[in-house]
C-alpha cells in the first residue's frame, strides 16, 4: 500500500471516535449549590414517543470536572450502531468530582504495609451530594416528557457499580433495571429493592481491587428474596471485567425488557 493511502486510511480511522463521542452533548445540572457535569446522548432520530433513560456511572479513574473522562469506559459501547438502532434511548454519563463518591465506603489498611485489607459500605440516611444531585437530574429529565418513567435504567463499574447498588436501594421506585460491574455495597439493603428492581451483577473472579465476594453476596441474598437477579463471574479475570460485561450479547436485551408496572 502506498504511503499516501496508508496515511489517509489511518487518518480516516482516527476520525470516527472523535466524532462519535461528540454526539454526547455536554451539559451541566445544578442543585443545592452543586453543579454536576454530564454528557447526554439522544436517539439517532427523535420522535414524539417516550424513550427509556439509561444512566451510567464511571469508576474512580474517570472522576473530575472536565466533562469528558467519564466517557472513557462505556461511551463507545452505547454509540455502537446496532445498540442505538435496536435500543433507542437517552443515555446519560454524569461525572463525579474527585472529592466525592457515588456511594460511601470505608477502607481498612494494614498499618505496616499501607495495603487495603478490608472495605465496608455504611449506608447512611442521606445520599452523597453527587448522588442526590443525580437523582434530581433524573427527575428533571423525566419532567421534560421525553422519558418513559417505567423504563429508567442504571449501570456502572467499580465505584460506579457501588453507586448503582446504593441508588437502587435508595430509589427503588425509580429504576426498572440495573447492572453493576465489579461493584459492592451493603448487602442488607437488598430487601429495599428486591422484587422492585431487576439486577445483573458482573465480576472478575480474580479481581484484586474489589473482591468478587461482594457481588456474590448480593446475588445469594437476592435469590433468597426471590428477586429478579443474575450473576456472571469471569474466571481468571481481574478488575477490568467491564470488557467482558460489554461483550455480553444479552445485556441490553435483558435490561431493556424490564419495565415498571404502571
Amino acid at each position: 500500500m502506498k504511503k499516501g493511502l496508508v496515511f489517509l486510511f489511518l487518518s480516516l480511522a482516527a476520525i470516527p471516535d472523535a466524532q462519535d463521542l461528540s454526539l454526547y452533548e455536554k451539559k451541566f445540572f445544578s442543585y443545592n449549590k452543586f453543579t454536576l457535569p454530564y454528557r447526554i446522548l439522544y436517539p439517532p432520530s427523535v420522535s414524539e414517543k417516550k424513550y427509556p433513560l439509561l444512566v451510567f456511572l464511571h469508576g474512580a479513574y474517570e472522576k473530575g470536572n472536565d466533562n469528558e473522562s467519564q466517557l472513557d469506559i462505556g461511551g463507545r459501547y452505547f454509540l455502537r450502531e446496532e445498540n442505538r438502532k435496536n435500543f433507542p434511548a437517552v443515555v446519560v454519563f454524569p461525572q463525579c468530582p474527585g472529592n466525592d463518591l457515588w456511594a460511601d465506603f470505608e477502607t481498612t489498611t494494614d498499618s505496616s504495609t499501607g495495603q487495603v485489607i478490608g472495605i465496608s459500605f455504611p449506608f447512611h440516611r442521606q445520599p452523597t451530594i453527587v448522588t442526590a444531585t443525580l437523582k434530581k437530574l433524573i427527575d428533571s429529565l423525566v419532567s421534560t416528557g421525553m422519558i418513559d418513567p417505567a423504563r429508567i435504567y442504571i449501570g456502572g463499574l467499580s465505584q460506579g457499580g457501588m453507586g448503582v447498588l446504593d441508588m437502587i436501594a435508595r430509589y427503588p421506585q425509580t429504576f426498572a433495571g440495573a447492572f453493576s460491574i465489579c461493584g459492592g455495597g451493603d448487602v442488607s439493603t437488598s430487601k429495599l429493592f428486591a422484587g422492585k428492581v431487576a439486577l445483573w451483577l458482573f465480576h472478575g473472579e480474580k479481581d484484586d481491587v474489589i473482591p468478587p465476594l461482594f457481588s456474590q453476596q448480593f446475588y445469594n441474598r437476592l435469590l433468597k428474596l426471590n428477586a429478579d437477579v443474575r450473576y456472571t463471574g469471569y474466571p481468571g479475570v481481574l478488575h477490568n471485567s467491564w470488557t467482558n460485561a460489554f461483550a455480553e450479547k444479552d445485556l441490553l436485551p435483558w435490561l431493556f425488557s424490564k419495565a415498571k408496572n404502571q
